[in-house]
C-alpha cells in the first residue's frame, strides 16, 4: 500500500492520525510528518515508546540490556521492558513529566515571525504621515489613510474587514504655530517686522515649531502679536496655587523639575484663573541623550472631563498650551523673564478645541467554531508632531504580522474554536478614546464572550539598546494568564535562544483591583477591556519596551527601529493566541 502524502495534509488531519496511532501530537508540521513516517518504518509497540524515550539514550540502553536476561521460557528482560513501556505511557497520560517535554497540559507551538515583514509595514504606516509635521494625528486625513491602509492589509491576509468610526472629543491642529520674541531698538519706539524694524535695530528670535516647542493636547488658540505687549508671569514649578491666582490674564511660565505637576493641573489653574495661556519648559526629561545636552519638548495629553469639569463645563478655547525645550527656554528667560525690558511676545496657535472628530477603529475578523473571542490590538494614531516609529508604529507593525502569520495558521490547520480578531485603535493619545468607545459599542458581545484582549504598546527596544537598556515586560492582571506567558517564555528562550538571549525578558502580574498599587494602570488601550466591561473585570495582557528616549518627540523616528525587539512580544503573545485560538481549555 502507498505511503500517504502527509505534505499536502492539513496540521489538523496529521494530528488525528499521530492521535489514533498513540503518538505524540506536539510540534511543527515538519515533526509531525517526520514522525508519522518514522512510525511507519517501526513496529507499532516500539513507535509508542520512541518518543517517549527519545530523549533519554540511557533508558533505552537499559531496556536494550534487560533483554539479554533469560529464565526459563520467558524473557524476564522483555518482560521488564514492557512493563517499563507501560509505566512511561501512563505517566505520560496520568503525570506528564516535565523530562519528557510534558510542562503542561497545553500545546504550546511557537509560531512564525517575520521582522522584516514587521519593518516593512512600519515604514509604510509612517509614511502616511502628516506632509510637514510628520504625525498621524486623530480626527485627521492621515488618521483616515492610516485605517484604510490597515482594513487593506487585514482584507488581503483573509480576514472579514469590519471598519468602526466614532464621534469623540479632538482637538486639531489647522496650520503651523509661530512663537517669537522681539527686543525693540534704541528708542523702544521701532516696529519688530520689516525694513524699519532691522534699521531701528530691532532683534527677533524665532523659536522653531517641533524643535523648541510643541503645542499640548487640548490646547486652546491665540492670536497675541507684538503690539499687545502681552505679560509673563513666572509660576515656578507650578505647584503654588496662590501664583497661579494671581496670573490671570496673563502668559504663566512653568519650569518642569520633578515636582510632579501634570498637564491637567496646569490646564486647570489655568481655566480656574483665566490665564491668556501656559508655557511649559521641559527641565528634566531627556536632557543630554538625543540632542546634544538639551531637554526636547515633549508631546503630553490632557484629561478632558477633568478640564470640562475645571472651566465649567466647556473646553477653555482661548488659553493655549505649549511646551518648550529646555535651551529655548533659557533663552525665554534671559528675554523676557529675567531682562529688566522685557521682549515682546509673538504666539499664534491655531487650534480647534472644542469640536468632535471621527476617530477610526479598524478590525479584522476570522470567525471561529464559538462566539468566544481574542482580540490583539495597538493604536495607529501618534503625537501630531513626531512620526511614531516607536510609539506605536511598532505595536501596530506587529500586530499585522501576528495577523498575517495567525491567518496562515489557519489555512494550514483549520477553522479555530474561538473568533480571533486584530483591531488597531485612534485617539489613544488624547485618552483612549477609540478603545473606549469601542468597547462602549461592543459592551454585551465583549462582557459575554472576550477571553483575551493583547495590547502592543511600544513594546520595541532602541536599536542602541546596549547602551540604553534591553528589557522588554510581559504583563498582565490574570494568574492563569500569567502562567501561561511564563511557560511559553522558557519555551521561546530555548527554541530563539539567538534573539531571547539579546534582550531581558521580563514578566509580571498586576492582578490588583482598581486604585490598589499593584493594578493595571490605565495608561493604554488595554484599559477599556479590563475595567469598561459593565461590572465584570475583564482579561488582557500587554507588554512595554525600553530605550524610548525619542517618546512623544519629533526624533521619533525609523532611525531608532529595531525590528528584531518586535520578535520577543509578537511571537511569546502570537503563540498564546494561537494556543486560544484551538483549545477552548485555556
Amino acid at each position: 500500500m502507498s505511503s500517504p502524502d502527509y505534505d499536502t495534509m492539513l496540521v489538523a488531519e496529521l494530528r488525528q492520525r499521530l492521535a489514533s496511532a498513540g503518538l505524540p501530537t506536539s510540534g511543527r508540521k515538519v515533526e509531525l510528518i517526520e514522525r508519522l513516517r518514522l512510525n511507519e518504518q517501526e513496529p507499532t509497540m516500539i513507535s509508542i515508546e520512541a518518543d517517549l524515550v527519545e530523549e533519554n539514550n540511557s533508558t533505552k540502553a537499559f531496556i536494550a540490556q534487560m533483554k539479554k536476561q533469560i529464565i526459563g521460557p520467558l524473557n524476564l528482560g522483555g518482560v521488564i521492558a514492557i512493563g517499563l513501556s507501560l509505566l512511561m505511557i501512563s505517566s505520560v497520560l496520568v503525570l506528564q513529566p516535565a523530562w519528557l517535554g510534558f510542562g503542561s497540559d497545553y500545546d504550546y507551538e511557537i509560531i512564525e515571525f517575520d521582522p522584516s515583514q514587521t519593518k516593512t509595514y512600519a515604514e509604510e504606516l509612517v509614511a502616511l504621515g502628516h506632509p510637514d509635521w510628520e504625525g498621524r494625528m486623530s480626527g485627521t486625513i492621515e488618521e483616515a489613510n492610516t485605517s484604510q491602509y490597515i482594513i487593506d492589509q487585514l482584507v488581503s491576509m483573509g480576514y472579514e474587514p469590519q471598519s468602526n468610526e466614532y464621534q469623540v472629543p479632538m482637538h486639531h491642529v489647522n496650520s503651523e504655530p509661530s512663537f517669537r520674541l522681539c527686543v525693540q531698538g534704541g528708542f523702544g519706539l521701532s516696529p519688530c517686522d520689516g525694513p524699519l524694524g532691522q534699521a531701528g535695530g530691532s532683534q527677533v528670535t524665532i523659536f522653531q515649531h517641533r524643535v523648541d516647542y510643541v503645542i499640548q493636547g487640548f490646547s486652546g488658540q491665540s492670536e497675541y502679536t507684538f503690539d499687545e505687549e502681552i505679560a509673563v508671569t513666572d509660576l515656578g514649578n507650578g505647584t503654588d496655587e496662590a501664583l497661579w491666582q494671581s496670573a490671570t490674564g496673563t502668559l504663566g511660565y512653568v519650569r518642569m523639575d520633578g515636582s510632579g505637576v501634570s498637564n491637567t493641573q496646569m490646564y486647570t489653574y489655568a481655566a480656574q484663573n483665566d490665564l491668556a495661556g501656559i508655557v511649559s519648559v521641559n527641565k528634566i526629561i531627556n536632557c543630554g541623550q538625543i540632542e546634544g545636552n538639551d531637554c526636547v519638548p515633549i508631546f503630553k495629553g490632557t484629561n478632558y472631563d477633568t478640564l470640562v469639569a475645571a472651566n465649567g463645563g466647556t473646553l477653555p478655547t482661548e488659553i493655549p498650551f505649549i511646551a518648550m525645550s529646555r535651551d529655548a527656554g533659557d533663552i525665554f528667560e534671559a528675554l523676557v523673564i529675567n531682562a529688566t525690558e522685557p521682549a515682546s511676545i509673538e504666539l499664534f496657535i491655531d487650534v480647534t478645541n472644542d469640536q468632535d472628530r471621527t476617530i477610526y477603529v479598524p478590525c479584522g475578523k476570522i470567525d471561529g467554531k464559538t462566539s468566544e473571542l481574542i482580540i490583539a490590538g495597538a493604536h495607529h494614531d501618534t503625537v501630531y508632531q513626531g512620526q511614531g516609529a516607536v510609539d506605536d508604529s511598532s505595536g501596530v507593525a506587529t500586530v499585522l504580522e501576528m495577523a498575517r502569520q495567525l491567518a496562515e495558521i489557519v489555512n494550514q490547520t483549520g477553522k479555530p474554536e474561538r473568533t480571533i480578531q486584530f483591531c488597531t485603535w485612534g485617539g489613544e493619545e488624547e485618552g483612549l478614546w477609540g478603545s473606549r468607545a469601542y468597547v462602549a459599542d461592543m459592551q454585551s458581545s465583549l462582557r459575554n464572550n472576550l477571553r483575551l484582549y493583547l495590547n502592543f504598546d511600544m513594546n520595541h527596544v532602541d536599536a542602541d539598546f546596549q547602551n540604553r537598556g534591553n528589557s522588554l515586560t510581559l504583563f498582565t492582571n490574570n494568574g492563569n494568564d500569567y502562567d501561561h506567558i511564563n511557560r511559553i517564555v522558557d519555551l521561546y528562550t530555548n527554541e530563539k535562544a539567538e534573539i531571547a538571549n539579546k534582550y531581558q525578558i521580563r514578566t509580571s502580574l498586576l492582578d490588583g483591583d482598581r486604585g490598589d498599587a499593584n493594578e493595571m494602570p490605565c495608561n493604554s488601550d488595554y484599559c477599556p477591556f479590563i475595567y469598561e466591561l459593565g461590572g465584570k473585570t475583564g482579561r488582557a495582557v500587554s507588554c512595554y519596551g525600553g530605550g524610548a528616549w525619542e517618546y512623544h518627540t519629533y526624533l521619533d523616528t525609523m532611525d531608532r527601529f529595531n525590528e528584531e525587539s518586535l520578535h520577543v512580544s509578537g511571537t511569546i503573545y502570537g503563540t498564546y493566541m494561537r494556543l486560544l485560538a484551538y483549545d477552548l481549555n485555556a
